[in-house]
């Protein structure tokens, strides 16, 4: 039987910002298919592992993405091939929702001067609908709220067209209607063509309920690699400080109670 091969490969990468160095040895693989959560407490170093994958910033080791070396291909090569949603604390240029997402086909372009054609127009609506932002295309980005701008910016790493999307918070701002639409969504986009997801979550149930995979982040270490199925709570409880489990089943039983009180669940 022929060895499946990842199509996204990070082995030893070390790197940071100036001086300061955050990521120690990362290495994982992810295959076709697969849906990763990145967990960890803030500061462990979850959103420099995406700018690193992504090749946003300088790092020692090596990241393959579907075959190619994203630090020796043409940054264009990289774009459609991987595809980085971060965090967006604040907004320094006012263009439309459209044009936002339109930017997500720079790569595509042959020329040297920015021009859509009808395949770039039909992905860029494609996208804003599978986001619930079509109706939002003519606002400028400056009179969005936090949610609103979080489907727009998912929509343009649609629009992109990657094979390996890489989300940090992508549920940040979104109500619990989008959070679970958004999910669910990616979870069918990934299972079409070779393709992955890799996110950075906060949300336990999130993680649990959405990923195939959990890898574990400490200090800017990995410190577990595995299945969700098969990921030892203990581990977390230590990583975390707490009992997340014991919480888990604290807060079940509050619903549970809201139930036979007679409140409809």
């Amino acid at each position: 039987m022929e060895e499946r091969k990842p199509i996204l490969s990070v082995k030893e990468v070390y790197g940071g910002y100036e001086n300061i160095q955050i990521l120690h040895g990362i290495s994982f693989d992810v295959f076709q298919g697969e849906k990763i959560c990145i967990l960890g407490q803030n500061g462990c170093g979850k959103t420099t592992l995406l700018r690193a994958i992504a090749n946003m910033i300088p790092f020692q080791g090596e990241v393959v993405a579907c075959g190619l070396s994203v630090k020796k291909a043409k940054r264009l090569e990289v774009a459609k091939t991987i595809s980085l949603m971060t965090q967006m604390h604040s907004l320094y240029f006012s263009y439309t929702v459209y044009e936002t997402v339109m930017m997500g086909r720079y790569a595509y372009q042959k020329g040297i001067f920015f021009s859509s054609n009808e395949k770039d127009k039909k992905i860029v609506e494609e996208s804003l609908k599978q986001t619930k932002a079509w109706e939002l295309r003519d606002r400028l980005l400056t009179e969005l709220s936090g949610g609103q701008l979080q489907r727009v910016m998912l929509a343009r790493v649609l629009a992109q067209s990657p094979n390996i999307i890489l989300l940090d918070e992508p549920t940040n701002h979104l109500d619990l209607k989008y959070q679970i639409e958004l999910m669910e969504y990616l979870n069918e986009w990934v299972k079409k063509g070779e393709r992955c997801v890799i996110s950075v979550l906060h949300d336990m149930n999130l993680a649990i309920n959405f990923s195939d995979k959990i890898f574990l982040m400490q200090e800017g270490r990995g410190v577990k690699y595995t299945s969700v199925k098969e990921f030892p709570l203990s581990i977390l409880n230590e990583v975390y400080g707490i009992d997340i489990g014991a919480y888990m089943k604290t807060s079940l039983k509050k619903w549970d109670t809201l139930e036979k009180n007679g409140v409809k669940i």
